[in-house]
């Protein structure tokens, strides 16, 4: 069994894997061994027509046309982006190619009747430097009306934009735009009609932070997680903040920014301080074997005490759109416990993450394989954190 990771944050200059004398006829294996892989492997089929992954002409012709390492990473960004999931993606980039969201993305565009709207902003980014808001409207990409470039995104795979959430990720990936250059758009909100050009969030990235960053007022601590979610370094450092935290003093987590997710140990680390015994925080389910055999699986993971690391609660937690993968596998068991979640709601990226080599090539997929919920049942990327009584101001 593969080992099951959430996503982590991929190098803005990935390369491809190296060719080592890898023959056309084996990268053209390697196309269609992707097909099969996303077949078997991929826990989310049952959102397309006849429970199977998009296809169409044109990306049947790219797939036949592969024959280097170049054709084949072109295929597979396109293969996967037919998914419409941003929590599938290919391990290795061009430098053009789109950025990944949400960890490169500072807009989070949902579709609403026929406007595009801004959902959120992200804290310290060049979209809030440029005063975009929540609530403003993007009407054009590059000067073209935003429903064209949707349409257009989408008919350059052969394929459509087919409801309100294919035409809203593909917004997304138009807002944050290709690694190599800037972003030219047009929003309409309180300012008016605006014309705004930004550097993508490649060429200008947020600058470096230690793993937490710890904030004490009105009688509570606020620690925020500095998308670390999988840094080996988040645990001694959250350890180290919460030895000096008070026993009656509240804890609000703040895991705004953590759009990059990160792996289990972490998350269930900073858990393991606010309970007193196993307690559950998900439950998962791998479609892939019950594919191969007929019989369903499917376990609850759960959450155990530390020795000698308790805080009673109080606690909450704060999310948002940049609240992605772990982190929200982390708000879920937060809210299994009887912890409030509050803020807006997460990005909705789906399962946990695979990873998946092409056999000739090496390279590398990453693809939700696993299903995850809540202890009650409702799918993660459908949770709506709370609002009111027991949130952090």
């Amino acid at each position: 069994m593969r080992a099951v990771r959430a996503l982590v944050l991929l190098l803005a200059a990935a390369t491809l894997p190296a060719a080592n004398n890898i023959r056309p006829a084996d990268y053209a294996s390697d196309a269609r061994a992707l097909d099969g892989i996303i077949a078997a492997n991929y826990a989310y089929l049952d959102r397309f027509a006849g429970g199977r992954a998009p296809d169409s002409a044109v990306l049947n012709l790219e797939r036949e046309s592969v024959h280097d390492s170049r054709s084949l990473l072109h295929y597979a960004e396109d293969k996967l982006a037919a998914l419409a999931d941003h929590h599938a993606i290919a391990g290795s980039s061009f430098s053009d190619s789109w950025a990944m969201i949400p960890t490169y993305a500072d807009l989070w565009v949902i579709r609403r009747g026929d406007d595009f709207v801004i959902d959120a902003v992200r804290d310290g980014s060049p979209a809030a430097r440029a005063g975009i808001a929540p609530g403003d409207r993007l009407v054009a990409i590059d000067g073209k009306p935003i429903g064209q470039a949707v349409a257009a995104f989408w008919r350059s795979l052969g394929l459509s934009a087919n409801g309100d959430e294919r035409a809203a990720y593909a917004a997304r990936v138009l807002a944050a735009g290709r690694r190599d250059r800037p972003r030219h758009l047009t929003v309409v909100g309180r300012q008016g009609r605006r014309d705004v050009s930004l550097p993508n969030l490649y060429m200008a990235p947020y600058p470096d932070l230690p793993p937490i960053s710890i904030a004490r007022r009105s009688g509570k601590v606020v620690i925020r997680f500095n998308n670390s979610l999988g840094g080996s370094g988040t645990i001694d450092a959250f350890d180290s903040a919460m030895a000096g935290v008070p026993a009656d003093t509240r804890v609000v987590l703040d895991l705004t920014n953590v759009p990059s997710g990160g792996n289990t140990t972490v998350a269930r680390a900073v858990m393991g301080w606010f309970v007193t015994k196993a307690t559950s925080y998900q439950v998962h389910r791998l479609p892939a074997e019950e594919r191969e055999t007929g019989i369903p699986r499917q376990w609850i993971e759960q959450v155990l005490p530390r020795a000698a690391k308790h805080h009673p609660l109080p606690v909450a937690i704060r999310v948002g759109r940049w609240t992605g993968s772990m982190g929200e596998g982390m708000a879920i068991g937060f809210a299994a416990m009887g912890v409030p979640v509050c803020g807006h709601r997460m990005a909705g990226l789906r399962g946990a993450i695979y990873d998946f080599k092409l056999p000739a090539s090496g390279l590398k997929i990453e693809l939700p394989a696993e299903r995850l919920y809540t202890v009650h049942g409702v799918p993660r990327e459908k949770f709506v954190p709370q609002e009111g009584k027991g949130c952090p101001d």
